[in-house]
């Protein structure tokens, strides 16, 4: 893949939730909601403050996170559908 997320950004992947309740029931694709974690394909070198010194960021490549609902900017790269956040987007790491 060709593209590097600049400064505190961040290249997400999705990764879809199940498609049946702990019970049993199948969900149809109509009534899912987008899932909410994803596992971070690339970072940015990190965010520069006023003074021009870069903080490295806290997650790197291959981390599984969880991030807000409505958090970042839907993307097509290579034909896969990704997500580029700012690094405060992200709510934590998974495991």
């Amino acid at each position: 893949m060709g593209f590097r997320p600049l400064h505190d950004r961040v290249l997400v992947r999705r990764i879809e939730a199940d498609e049946k309740t702990t019970g049993g029931i199948i969900i149809p694709d109509t009534a899912k909601e987008k899932p909410q974690e994803g596992e971070i394909v690339a970072v940015g070198t990190g965010a520069r403050s006023d003074e021009g010194k870069v903080t490295p960021l806290d997650v790197k490549a291959g981390d599984k996170i969880l991030f807000g609902k409505w958090s970042g900017t839907e993307v097509k790269i290579d034909g896969e559908d990704l997500i580029i956040m700012k690094e405060s987007d992200i709510l934590g790491i998974v495991g």
